[in-house]
């Protein structure tokens, strides 16, 4: 289930996440959805659909990270 545009992604993603971090998100879902839609190329059990979140989460976490625990929000690195 790609995602077309930040408003259709997940509530935890796009209420969190500044809309640079979302466009990253997204294009890491979308391109790990198809990249992994073969389950011999997953770890362990995991979904098609887990595995694309887990790839886009750590692309976000490449240029950016969550700030002091009293904002969380997100920043860049």
């Amino acid at each position: 289930m790609p995602y077309k545009s930040n408003a259709t992604l997940l509530d935890n993603v796009k209420n969190v996440l500044p809309a640079h971090a979302q466009d990253i998100y997204r294009a890491a879902f979308n391109n790990a959805w198809e990249e992994y839609k073969d389950s011999k190329l997953r770890q362990e059990d995991n979904s098609r659909e887990e595995t694309a979140h887990k790839v886009a989460w750590g692309a976000v976490k490449q240029s950016y990270r969550k700030g002091p625990e009293e904002s969380g929000e997100w920043v860049k690195k």
